[in-house]
């Protein structure tokens, strides 16, 4: 059980929303990115979660539907968001370069 921030109350942890006051119970943002053209159909969603459990969830959807996610805890948010940003591909240097200065 866990109590609502606003009213106070006991809720189980599950509950998106206070059953008694109707306020939140998770605090998060998300954000839709489009996939490859070879995915057609498919998005990403990215959902980051704060709070008492802080977290990073990411879900493949198709058509509408989740098809699968996986969360990861913050550490791993910040070592993921290092490799995409340290992997970025440089302008006028083929793949191959890259690969071999790394």
């Amino acid at each position: 059980m866990t109590a609502c921030a606003a009213c106070g109350r006991d809720s189980e942890a599950r509950f998106r929303f206070c059953p008694w006051c109707g306020t939140a119970q998770r605090r998060k943002i998300v954000e839709f990115f489009r996939a490859h053209p070879n995915s057609s159909g498919r998005a990403l969603r990215v959902s980051r979660y704060y709070g008492d459990e802080p977290q990073v969830r990411f879900s493949v959807w198709d058509d509408g539907i989740a098809q699968a996610a996986v969360s990861l805890d913050e550490e791993e948010s910040r070592r993921l968001a290092g490799f995409i940003a340290a992997t970025e591909p440089r302008r006028g240097r083929g793949l191959l370069h890259h690969l071999r200065v790394h």
